[in-house]
């Protein structure tokens, strides 16, 4: 037999919180941004004039569940 020596155990690297919550808060903003104009942006809840946005995201809407007919 073969002795095999294995690495010692490694402890993985801790993250501050201050460095990610910046970007947290960012990819949550965009998030609902993007969740918005595919699920609300229509009719009386429209910031853009016109249907061209909802045109844009239609296919989402249905794949994602959101009612537009």
């Amino acid at each position: 037999m073969t002795s095999v020596a294995f690495p010692a155990k490694s402890r993985p690297a801790a993250i501050p919180v201050r460095q990610v919550l910046p970007w947290a808060i960012f990819g949550g903003l965009l998030l609902m941004l993007a969740i918005y104009f595919v699920g609300a942006e229509e009719g009386a809840t429209s910031l853009i004039r016109g249907m061209y946005v909802h045109e844009f995201v239609h296919d989402g809407r249905h794949l994602l569940g959101f009612p537009c007919h």
